[in-house]
């Protein structure tokens, strides 16, 4: 069966535009491809950051995941931290990696020209960031990775440390990750003007209540030529409507397209539709967070035993490389 490899930092509790892009995609994977999925918190260490807050963040993360619908007796999910040969992969493909590549990569430059601007230096971890994620994924020798379009440049990395490695040291040893592009397109933030990200105060939460979500959903931007209730609109360029895609059947797409062109429905209309259907698929995710809640130790339970399913792939796979590479007496 094919293998396939995905990581989500720990950033709390989940909110749509993970759970759309990338999560409720791994929740189909799991029972089609053998499947690991990983909590990257050593990828959430290259910025500043409080002990406490990222161990609680890695926790409600887990949680969230597991009420989302991911199955631990299914797949293989586990917090990155605990498998020491994450770490050890990624040094060994430091010195496989040409400096150029990491200096060419596109988060790289955005967020270093970010950083450069300030007071604070730019870490090297930064820079060597793709390499630990050419590692998470290789480690398990996985044949596909579901990512967004905004990881594609990462994975082609991923592919050329894989085709040097194997040049050097083993031909075709670690196979080269194929992208499976997420069904949902990139998911826009509530403000329509960046992607949904916690930073920028654009999102709703997996977890929040129908009030709060309502909150959120009313203010929410449209398409912009929709001055009037009688100003005919395009729903193509409308938010609300790319989240309808995502929460909202087949039949209430079609009526909601058409109802947005003739200005028979008012945005607000629009939105009360779609928080009804948002507030259905959310509820029994909800329901389950709250018994996990109940029963923190199965969520524990749950890692642990990733962890340890994980470490026996890992240990093989890191057996193999150090004696590929002469590193065993």
């Amino acid at each position: 069966m094919a293998r396939v490899f995905s990581g989500i930092q720990p950033s709390g509790e989940l909110h749509i535009g993970n759970y759309l892009g990338a999560v409720k995609n791994w929740v189909a994977i799991q029972h089609q491809m053998q499947s690991v999925f990983c909590i990257v918190n050593l990828h959430a260490i290259t910025q500043a950051y409080e002990p406490a807050q990222l161990r609680e963040r890695t926790q409600a993360m887990a949680l969230t995941l597991i009420a989302a619908g991911i199955d631990p007796a299914t797949c293989i999910l586990f917090v990155q931290s605990d498998v020491a040969e994450h770490t050890e992969l990624q040094w060994i493909f430091n010195t496989v990696t040409p400096l150029g590549e990491l200096e060419r990569q596109t988060q790289f430059k955005e967020k270093s020209s970010r950083a450069g601007s300030g007071e604070v230096s730019i870490p090297a971890g930064l820079l060597n960031y793709p390499v630990l994620q050419a590692a998470d994924i290789l480690l398990y020798r996985a044949d596909n990775v579901p990512v967004g379009e905004d990881q594609v440049q990462h994975l082609e990395l991923s592919r050329v440390i894989a085709r040097n490695w194997n040049a050097r040291f083993k031909a075709g040893y670690f196979p080269e990750p194929q992208a499976l592009l997420t069904p949902t397109r990139r998911i826009m933030g509530l403000d329509g003007q960046a992607k949904m990200s916690k930073s920028l105060g654009n999102t709703v939460g997996l977890l929040e209540s129908p009030d709060e979500i309502w909150a959120k959903l009313r203010p929410a931007v449209t398409d912009p030529a929709r001055v009037k209730k009688t100003d005919p609109g395009n729903p193509e360029v409308c938010n609300i409507f790319s989240l309808h895609r995502a929460f909202s059947p087949a039949e209430t797409v079609t009526h909601v397209d058409a109802q947005c062109r003739s200005a028979g429905w008012g945005c607000v209309d629009c939105k009360k539709v779609l928080h009804g259907n948002m507030v259905a698929e959310l509820v029994p995710i909800q329901a389950r967070a709250a018994e996990l809640r109940a029963e923190p130790k199965r969520v524990a339970a749950a890692l642990a035993g990733g962890a340890e399913r994980a470490r026996e792939l890992a240990k093989v796979t890191m057996r193999e490389v150090r004696d590929h590479m002469g590193l065993t007496a």
